[in-house]
């Protein structure tokens, strides 16, 4: 299977005033060689996709958007772990990857998680995380932002394409969870009936940013569940591909 001139993988740069030297952008899922469910940019081995064509897909976004590297592939498992882009090696059980290195490129596959990418002001540190429920609740953004080392109010954070508060239900344990450890939380949750929930996964991120005391969040307008041409999403179609956000320091 041979790299095609003309394909042009989709994709959404972030809206946030980073400064020049950080580069970030989220894959869509159009552009690419995979086909079936998983149609057709996408970037994840660990499905049941053709690794053949995953391997293309990964070669295609390195080649078009003129990676410095091969991006930092993480076996994502949902916990709050992240670890040092340049001590990795490729599919480290982590949600995140941080660089104050340039030339390596930290990456989070998503579809219907949250992926968080931050940078600080001065453009020294980057860093992605895989924010889902589980990876929220455990705190996975507290160490992100930890883990930088930069005071709060120096970061720039970009939350990207994830599953929207009108399509995201959960039950009343999830609820409780969250809303027991911090009652601002109860402004994430829409009730549907005594047992379930409407949860807005970008609310609880930015809740979490501002106790942190970073206050410039951009982003956290999409859904990948409503958007099926755009965006893969897993609870909609159960079988399906990934999305990648990147992001390295020139």
């Amino acid at each position: 299977m041979e790299l095609s001139p003309h394909l042009s993988p989709g994709y959404l740069l972030p809206e946030w005033p980073a400064p020049a030297n950080v580069h970030a952008l989220t894959t869509l899922r159009k552009g690419g060689y995979s086909t079936g469910p998983y149609t057709s940019f996408n970037l994840a081995l660990h499905s049941d996709d053709d690794p053949i064509a995953v391997q293309k897909n990964r070669e295609l976004l390195r080649s078009y958007f003129e990676l410095p590297a091969e991006p930092i592939w993480l076996q994502q498992v949902h916990s709050n772990q992240l670890i040092e882009a340049v001590s990795t090696v490729v599919d480290t059980q982590a949600d995140g990857c941080w660089s104050r290195t340039p030339g390596y490129v930290c990456a989070v596959m998503t579809a219907d998680c949250l992926p968080v990418l931050i940078c600080d002001r001065s453009g020294t540190k980057v860093a992605a995380a895989h924010a889902g429920w589980r990876g929220l609740y455990a705190g996975v953004i507290t160490n992100a932002v930890n883990i930088l080392r930069s005071d709060p109010a120096e970061l720039v954070v970009w939350l990207g394409p994830a599953i929207g508060p009108l399509a995201f239900e959960v039950g009343l344990e999830v609820m409780q969870s969250f809303t027991t450890r911090d009652q601002a939380n109860t402004l994430a949750f829409r009730q549907v009936d005594d047992s379930h929930w409407l949860c807005d996964i970008y609310q609880l991120a930015k809740i979490e940013l501002a106790a942190l005391g970073v206050t410039a969040v951009y982003g956290g307008d999409e859904c990948s569940y409503a958007d099926e041409q755009r965006f893969y999403s897993y609870r909609r179609d159960g079988i399906t591909g990934r999305m990648a956000s990147v992001i390295w320091l020139e």
